[in-house]
């Protein structure tokens, strides 16, 4: 006998240890298969998701078809959520209502009467209680077969009713109305298209079961909105959207013209008129639309979308500006497109549109086989039925004697007329003046008729060439009775361009002034006295430069750094203006010394006080950082001179404070983005501390007159006096006259 003790078992407490690990892993992938097959995606049969189908399962039996009168949406939603669908009324009611509205689906399954919400606001439908609903006559190609034997019938989620596994739908519902939907690590988004092009491609595939997507794209050219705003989308994009499943479709609205108004008259698909309204309304606020006066909403019932944009005159560009609108409101909308759905093997899968519709034309075969199979045992159970009732007919009396007399007639009639237990309980079931009024004729007619149909049925589902005509024939019925035009037009158009602030700005004469402290302020025109101008205490005039409104101006710190806005956002000259440090941030102890404006031909001469620049162009004084840009390279204890522009002009003037002055051709300075530049002028390093370039000006030879300063005075030098000033850059030039050698500034007079 062993004295090893027995293992000790853990007790057992009734439930089931197992680490967390597991447990979470196990727990997530069930949700997420949950999410994805029995919430998320559409099933490729009938293109419905789960509460879809019940919503419209529980309709057909409630006889919510399209000739019954309406019942209240509270009753359809109860039964989807009591009998089939245990969810929230509210999440089921709006699906319900989604199926409604005709802005929303391309072909609505249900006709919903009361307030089932609008385009402009989709969720502002009334409470269940208040709408009424019944189906439309479409929703009879997804129910018409359903007793036919073409579908597989589960338990409801308590086990005492059945339902349909899916719906034996005679069309590809999915790309009619198409779905959006999220699931777990996955999603879906189908567009809506055209019934008639579907169905054109689903009997070419049937003629040509190995037909490309790009042939079947001759058929299905695009999405179909349920609006009629523009498809602008290229077709080779779409061709390859098709081809691989996933893409984008851009829609753009539709406009006209009247008179000098502009009307939108179709928005892109779930676009809100009033967010777009409200979209055009914050430019104008922003003084980003000068072109607009105003914008209304004129929709009304008759014209459910009519937005009236209100030009300011009839000179306005409206390609142009819709161009602009297209480009920065939801006038023009891109869609996602992903040919997510789950297949005949239950697994979701991106698909293609050849794969798509080759698995629904799979999918419909087999319901049409099934719907067959089933009538063929529907008609040989009834023959079956009829030749038994045809020997009660011609044996009436010795029926009738053997059911008065027998105990149990059913054995009796079965072994006097060898019947079979089935018909021998339908003779018994029949009345008896039923049975008195039967004439043979009449019950061989129903065989003879029975009997044809049977031969049919099955000379069908022995040929594959009638089982395909039968389809063929099937989808083209239903084309003819529920097809309709295109709504939306698929058009050839470019990419919307916005248009910069420039081009929006209004072109006026302004003068921009900057005070030595850095206040800035803009005012109308350009004979604008500055000097008259009032200033804060301890502040002044420093510099002035013409502009226009829709151009930018650039400032300059004593750092060498340029900053840059719009002439149109300054202040008005009225007030004292704004200081510049609340628009930039500049250096610790950096001030603004010089300011430039122009546009991209304006051409700038750049200089420093210790005789060094160069010629740049304004576009790089621009800049959209607040900090600024790094432009002029400063030597230690130079200071940024006056930017000069250049124009036409093909020499160069610099002066010194100690009356030298130079010219030399303007080719001879060096054309550079940023940096130090070359020497303009010579100055002895002796005397760099005391003398300094004071000023630089470009002149036109033979055209232009140097002004120069010098305290009140002005002494003028024609082009025959400067000869005597021109040499080579980088010399020491002229000495002016006696009197004239303190010098404070240049300018040109024509």
């Amino acid at each position: 006998m062993s004295d090893t003790p027995a293992p000790v078992r853990p007790a057992f407490h009734g439930f089931e240890q197992i680490p967390l690990k597991e447990y979470a892993e196990k727990a997530y992938l069930d949700y997420s298969m949950y999410v994805v097959l029995d919430r998320a995606l559409p099933f490729i049969g009938d293109g419905l998701k789960p509460v879809q189908r019940r919503i419209i399962y529980s309709m057909s039996e409630l006889g919510l078809n399209a000739a019954a009168k309406p019942k209240k949406s509270a009753r359809t939603v109860g039964d989807v959520i009591g009998k089939f669908h245990p969810h929230g009324d509210s999440a089921c009611y709006e699906a319900m209502v989604l199926m409604a509205q005709p802005f929303s689906y391309r072909y609505p399954l249900i006709d919903g009467q009361g307030n089932f919400g609008s385009s402009d606001d989709p969720k502002s439908f009334a409470a269940m209680r208040y709408t009424e609903s019944k189906m439309t006559p479409i929703a009879e190609v997804l129910l018409g077969e359903l007793g036919q034997g073409t579908v597989d019938w589960d338990a409801n989620f308590d086990g005492t009713l059945e339902e349909p596994t899916w719906l034996p739908a005679r069309l590809p519902h999915l790309l009619l109305n198409g779905t959006t939907g999220i699931a777990v690590g996955m999603a879906t988004d189908f567009p809506p298209h055209n019934l008639n092009e579907v169905v054109d491609a689903c009997i070419h595939l049937i003629d040509e079961p190995k037909a490309t997507t790009a042939e079947l794209c001759e058929h299905i050219k695009g999405p179909d909105y349920p609006t009629e705003a523009e498809i602008i989308t290229p077709r080779a994009d779409l061709v390859s959207m098709y081809e691989t499943g996933n893409g984008s479709v851009r829609a753009r609205a539709v406009y006209s013209r009247e008179k000098e108004n502009i009307v939108i008259t179709a928005l892109p698909y779930q676009v809100s008129p009033s967010k777009v309204i409200e979209q055009i309304a914050n430019q104008m606020r922003a003084k980003k639309l000068p072109w607009l006066e105003d914008v209304r909403d004129e929709s009304d019932h008759e014209n459910p979308t009519r937005i009236v944009l209100i030009a300011r005159s009839n000179r306005v560009d409206v390609d142009q500006l819709m161009g602009h609108l297209f480009a920065t409101t939801d006038l023009e909308k891109s869609f996602r497109v992903n040919l997510n759905v789950i297949g005949l093997d239950g697994r979701p899968q991106v698909k293609s549109l050849a794969v798509f519709l080759t698995e629904w034309l799979s999918f419909r075969t087999n319901t049409v086989i099934r719907r067959i199979n089933h009538r063929i045992e529907r008609i040989e159970r009834r023959l079956h039925l009829l030749d038994g009732l045809l020997i009660a007919f011609l044996n009436l009396d010795e029926v009738i004697r053997i059911i008065r007399t027998e105990d149990e007639p059913k054995p009796a009639l079965i072994a006097r007329f060898d019947l079979t237990e089935t018909q021998a309980e339908y003779i018994l079931e029949t009345k008896l003046r039923q049975l008195a009024r039967l004439e043979e004729m009449k019950i061989r007619g129903e065989l003879d008729s029975l009997e044809k149909e049977l031969d049919g049925l099955r000379s069908t589902l022995d040929s594959k060439a009638k089982l395909k005509k039968l389809i063929k024939s099937e989808l083209l019925a239903d084309a003819k009775k529920y097809g309709d035009a295109r709504r939306s037009p698929l058009v050839s158009r470019g990419a919307a361009v916005a248009l910069s602030e420039t081009e929006l700005t209004p072109s006026e004469a302004m003068t921009v002034i900057l005070s030595e402290k850095g206040w800035v302020r803009a005012a109308k025109g350009h004979d604008v006295s500055a000097e008259t101008m009032s200033y804060r205490d301890g502040d002044k005039l420093l510099a002035t430069v013409n502009s226009r409104s829709n151009q930018q101006v650039a400032f300059i710190d004593s750092t060498g750094r340029s900053f840059s806005t719009s002439v149109h956002t300054l202040p008005s000259a009225r007030g004292n203006g704004e200081p510049l440090t609340g628009r930039f941030s500049p250096s610790s102890g950096a001030s603004f010394v010089a300011m430039a404006a122009g546009d991209s031909s304006t051409s700038l001469l750049l200089a420093t006080s210790h005789g060094y620049g160069f010629v740049t162009s304004f576009d790089n004084l621009l800049t959209r950082q607040k900090a600024g840009k790094g432009l002029l390279n400063l030597t230690p204890q130079a200071r940024v001179l006056s930017p000069f522009v250049v124009g036409s002009a093909d020499h160069v003037a610099v002066v010194t404070s100690a009356g030298h002055l130079l010219v030399y051709p303007l080719s001879e300075v060096p054309a550079l983005d940023k940096g130090k530049g070359n020497k303009l002028i010579e100055i002895p390093k002796a005397k760099l501390g005391t003398e300094q370039v004071v000023a630089v000006a470009a002149l036109s030879s033979g055209a232009s007159k140097l002004l120069v300063h010098s305290g009140a005075r002005v002494m003028t030098l024609s082009w025959s006096d400067l000869q005597s000033y021109i040499g080579r850059r980088a010399t020491r030039g002229g000495l002016l006259p006696r009197g004239w050698q303190k010098v404070d500034g240049l300018s040109l007079a024509s």
